[in-house]
């Protein structure tokens, strides 16, 4: 157990805590904060990770899985208060929790602390799926265009942009 490790916990608790009350009340309130705890939780974990020297690969591996069950119980949650965005979630949820969740644990077949230094193994898939503005845009912008897209289709179509990319970047990770 380390920091890291610890936040990690922390936020997945919290994040899956708010997100089951929100789906049992249907709070806005509750899975807005499910997913801040979730994303913030998320970016404290990983900085306090490489600001303390705690990096680890069994950390990397439980952040892995972390941000799976959080980012799962966030999407019910979502799908509760707004059921008509069931298939752009959905679609993420494919492509989040398998097959991204794969490609993410991919790093273990490297002497490499965790996918965010996949750039000394692949520079393209690294820079499609793991460098900042990637995991901006990979989860959080598709939650926050499916809030805000006045239909439920630009969400589906950056939906399967995100899991054709996924995709692409596993077949690059097998053939290495």
């Amino acid at each position: 157990m380390n920091v890291p490790n610890v936040i990690t916990g922390l936020r997945t608790l919290a994040a899956i805590g708010l997100a089951v009350a929100s789906i049992s009340i249907g709070s806005r309130s509750l899975v807005l904060a499910a997913y801040l705890c979730y994303w913030l939780g998320d970016m404290l974990d990983g900085l306090s990770a490489r600001w303390l020297g705690q990096e680890t690969r069994v950390g990397a591996v439980f952040d892995i899985v972390a941000d799976r069950a959080c980012a799962s119980l966030c999407a019910a949650a979502l799908l509760a208060l707004r059921p008509h965005l069931a298939l752009p979630v959905g679609v993420f949820l494919v492509q989040f929790t398998l097959v991204d969740c794969l490609l993410s644990l991919s790093f273990l077949r490297w002497p490499i602390l965790g996918p965010n230094y996949f750039g000394v193994v692949d520079r393209t898939v690294y820079r499609w799926n793991w460098s900042p503005p990637a995991k901006v845009v990979n989860s959080g912008g598709l939650i926050v265009l499916a809030v805000f897209a006045p239909t439920p289709w630009w969400p589906t179509l950056l939906a399967l942009a995100v899991l054709g990319i996924k995709v692409l970047s596993l077949k690059a990770v097998a053939t290495r």
